[in-house]
């Protein structure tokens, strides 16, 4: 009776499949899908800010720096200043081009959402609310949020250091044995 040729390939082909998987598990993303995929009639941040009935329920993908975090009984509102985002939906380092509401449904932690983090929503637009920036009255778009990443914070890298002699005994300029110059 012959062996089974089956039988002996399958642990190998169960490696292969194994570590197949595993390697391709590295090259998947923690981002949420609707924050990596824009809206493909997703409204500009300004057209709304001058014609906010027009997109009511309107979907939408923003993005920027957290500004204020405001529990409420039923939500948190989170006060966001706009900036452009990358075709991955973080927020570039830009200057901002207007703020914007994103309304969370429950508690979300004042710690974890702290002040000048990066934040980008996917959510539906609803009413405009009108709170105050020092003495001016603001009207902010409110997004009811559906997707949220927070980015995690810059690596910031010390400047670099003293630049050193490009000669190469440094600090000594010599070699370290005596020579002879014959000049």
């Amino acid at each position: 009776m012959k062996p089974n040729l089956h039988c002996k390939k399958l642990p190998a082909l169960l490696g292969t499949t194994l570590l197949t998987a595993f390697l391709l598990s590295a090259c998947s993303s923690n981002v949420p899908t609707l924050i990596r995929q824009a809206p493909a009639d997703q409204p500009r941040l300004q057209a709304v800010l001058a014609q906010a009935g027009q997109y009511r329920n309107a979907r939408v993908r923003w993005g920027g720096e957290i500004v204020r975090v405001d529990n409420l009984r039923q939500s948190t509102l989170i006060e966001i200043l706009a900036r452009p985002l990358t075709s991955d939906g973080e927020p570039l380092p830009a200057q901002g081009e207007g703020r914007f509401i994103a309304r969370f449904p429950g508690f979300v932690d004042p710690m974890r959402y702290p002040k000048e983090r990066a934040l980008t929503v996917t959510g539906t637009l609803t009413e405009a609310i009108s709170r105050d920036i020092g003495a001016f009255s603001y009207r902010y778009p409110v997004v009811d949020v559906i997707a949220h990443h927070l980015w995690p914070e810059p690596v910031r890298y010390p400047p670099p250091g003293y630049l050193w002699d490009p000669y190469p005994w440094y600090p000594f300029h010599h070699p370290p044995y005596p020579r002879d110059y014959w000049w």
